[in-house]
């Protein structure tokens, strides 16, 4: 029978394996309906570990809006690890839902949500698990249809061969209309099979199904056309963009796991998009516009949230939530309201030239001084203005300077390695600004126990961005780079103990640059991975080099392109890009026009402030940016002020900076008024 519990056959099995706490299900919260009594039935995935997956914002969200529908049901699935793999192959047992740990292949509709390409092995681990067909043109009417989102499914080329539908952009509206054309499909007895179902869903434009398309290349290798197999469907795919975020103030009630998860605590989205331009950020980009939610949607959400799950932190998630037209009336309302409570407040990496002590002072309350989060991204100036991250040194030294003297004793810098014009002096810099983070404040602090950790990660350029034609730096260039950056910073006698310097080797970028550029001859290399062990190519320890450096000689080489090809090489300004049939509503021709810019070193400031530089979006989508102030006030919520909690200190804290584009929310009856600004 369809939907039954396969936890008999696994039970006896997780005390064979790491963390089996995690396959268990029964966190707060979680829903599990009768399957008889649904009509639609999605799983949802987040192709990563569970305690990776369980803090998802998209996953939580979508999981959550669809539970609310009588006749539907969505439960969840996360990557088993390796341990567990080999027990359910040895034994029998398909991939499961986590919720009522029901088959995955007995429903109809299989979401994927990525937010990095590394994760595409683990889609094959889990269909492969779950009997489903790996290509999408071998399943038949029995198997779900497999849907993929998220950031990392902008350019869903390289796996198309494994998808049968991509949704671009926000998913809200989107899966619900999924699964309005779904039930009314399966009403009329299901005609036509999974193929008029993909049929009825593109010709609505909900999504995109890569079947419907051809591909032609020329002899060099490159694109020659994409082009639609029929002519009722649209031709450019186009993001979904939901609006008046008030009205849709989603996750209600958080899920609250058993096991340990990389985030313990609740999260609201307190805007969405981002218009400040920096060239490198694919998610600024394919979320524009800026669409915000007011304080008094903030406060319901936090409110709601903090009821039905219990958590004690709170994280006011985005892009760049300092940017929030009310960030400063959020900040102090919410810690009026807390204050004396267990609770805690968090904000993501702050720009520099956003911070503000009044701001970080309410977050940190009656509180100790936490570390601070700034990203620079550039080590030097003059790579700052390549990548439109319009931050001085001055800027820079002056922010945490004014930090240091309010108490902060740490600081983290986030950069990037590899970007476009780069040179070994650019990285150099971050040394010297390093070294005047640690005497600066030192100075106005009148402490030397201070610290300065600098993080630093890989550029990997990605579609629907500028640097869409950059060439990747090779990761020799990076790691020698990173190599001359930690010497020197080490030899400093005066401050190097007090800098700390984290990261990672330049290879795993390298695959994620073939991933988020490669076309769909790079389906064949992923599927060779996998089926030679490729399993969680996003933790250091499974991820192998060499066995995507073989794949890619032995199914690439032949079609006369390579790893290289993919990654290294620039692009010309009219060479058919893998993703430029998918509309995500920025204009060809000025990206290109941003990307001549770039190597000009000139800037671009930011479309909320100042008038429209026509990136296309609003035109496009029919959209445009929605933002305060809205003048209104943040009122006390009777339930917190009449409930005795533990006393505590209202605590700030940065989170990871690839947290705030994690988040996507759904609908409610709220709709309160708001400003709008183009």
């Amino acid at each position: 029978m369809p939907g039954q519990s396969l936890f008999p056959l696994l039970e006896p099995l997780l005390p064979r394996v790491r963390k089996p706490v995690q396959y268990v299900g029964g966190e707060g919260n979680s829903v599990v309906k009768p399957w008889d009594d649904t009509t639609v039935r999605w799983c949802l995935m987040y192709p990563d570990a569970y305690e990776v997956g369980i803090p998802n914002q998209g996953v939580q969200i979508l999981y959550e809006i669809l539970n609310e529908q009588p006749d539907v049901l969505a439960e969840r699935t996360y990557s088993v690890w390796p341990d567990l793999e080999a027990l359910m192959r040895e034994h029998g047992i398909a991939q499961f839902t986590v919720d009522a740990h029901r088959p995955v292949g007995d429903f109809d509709l299989f979401g994927v949500s990525f937010s990095t390409e590394l994760g595409y092995t683990n889609l094959l681990t889990a269909l492969d698990l779950a009997g489903i067909p790996l290509h999408a043109a071998d399943r038949g009417d029995t198997s779900p249809v497999v849907v993929a989102g998220g950031h990392a499914a902008f350019n869903p080329e390289t796996i198309a061969d494994f998808v049968d539908a991509v949704v671009l952009g926000d998913g809200e509206q989107a899966v619900l209309r999924i699964t309005d054309v779904t039930r009314a499909w399966k009403a009329e007895g299901s005609p036509g099979g999974r193929g008029e179902l993909l049929l009825r869903l593109a010709r609505l434009g909900l999504v995109y199904v890569p079947a419907f398309f051809d591909v032609t290349y020329r002899p060099d290798g490159r694109i020659s056309a994409v082009t639609p197999t029929r002519d009722d469907i649209p031709a450019r795919p186009s993001k979904h963009t939901l609006t008046d975020l008030d009205s849709w103030p989603y996750p209600k009630a958080p899920l609250v796991p058993l096991a340990e998860s990389v985030h313990e605590r609740m999260s609201v989205e307190i805007f969405r998009g981002c218009t400040r331009g920096c060239r490198f950020c694919q998610a600024g980009m394919i979320t524009r516009p800026v669409r915000e939610r007011n304080i008094a949607t903030v406060g319901a959400m936090v409110d709601a949230g903090l009821a039905a799950s219990g958590f004690s932190e709170v994280g006011l998630l985005s892009l760049s939530s300092a940017d929030h037209s009310e960030i400063g009336e959020i900040a102090k309302a919410l810690a009026d309201r807390y204050e004396g409570t267990n609770t805690s407040l968090s904000l993501p990496s702050t720009r520099v030239d956003a911070f503000n002590v009044t701001l970080a002072n309410e977050f940190s309350r009656n509180g100790r001084r936490s570390g601070l989060t700034f990203a620079p991204e550039g080590g030097s100036e003059r790579l700052r203005k390549v990548i439109n991250k319009m931050v001085s040194a001055e800027d820079l030294i002056r922010t945490v300077s004014t930090a240091y003297a309010h108490g902060w004793r740490q600081v983290k810098l986030y950069f990037m390695c590899g970007l476009p014009t780069e040179t070994d002096e650019d990285v150099l810099e971050i040394a010297d600004l390093a070294r005047e983070v640690i005497r600066a404040g030192r100075k106005a602090s009148g402490h030397r126990d201070i610290r300065c950790t600098v993080s630093i990660g890989g550029f990997v350029p990605k579609s629907h961005t500028p640097f869409q034609w950059a060439g990747q730096a090779s990761y020799e260039v990076t790691d020698h780079r990173l190599k001359l950056l930690r010497d020197t910073v080490r030899a400093d006698r005066e401050v190097g103990r007090a800098i700390g310097f984290r990261y990672h080797d330049g290879r795993p970028g390298i695959i994620e640059g073939l991933l988020a550029r490669g076309d769909r001859r790079v389906g064949r290399v992923i599927e060779r991975v996998w089926r030679e062990g490729g399993r969680f190519d996003g933790w250091s320890e499974y991820f192998s080099f060499a066995r995507w450096e073989a794949a890619c000689e032995a199914e690439l080489g032949p079609l006369g392109v390579s790893l290289d090809w993919f990654t290294t090489r620039e692009r010309d300004e009219r060479e058919v890009l893998p993703w430029d049939h998918l509309d995500s509503g920025l204009d060809r021709d000025w990206l290109w026009a941003d990307w001549q810019d770039a190597q000009r070193e000139a800037e671009l400031d930011d479309c909320r402030w100042t008038p429209c530089y026509d990136c296309g979006v609003c035109p496009t989508m029919g959209t445009a940016n929605e933002i305060g102030p809205t003048g209104r006030t943040l009122l006390p919520v009777v339930s917190v002020a009449s409930t005795p909690a533990p006393a505590a200190s209202t605590t700030a804290s940065a989170v990871s900076r690839s947290d705030a584009s994690s988040s996507v929310a759904s609908p409610s009856s709220m709709v309160p008024a708001r400003a709008s600004s183009t």
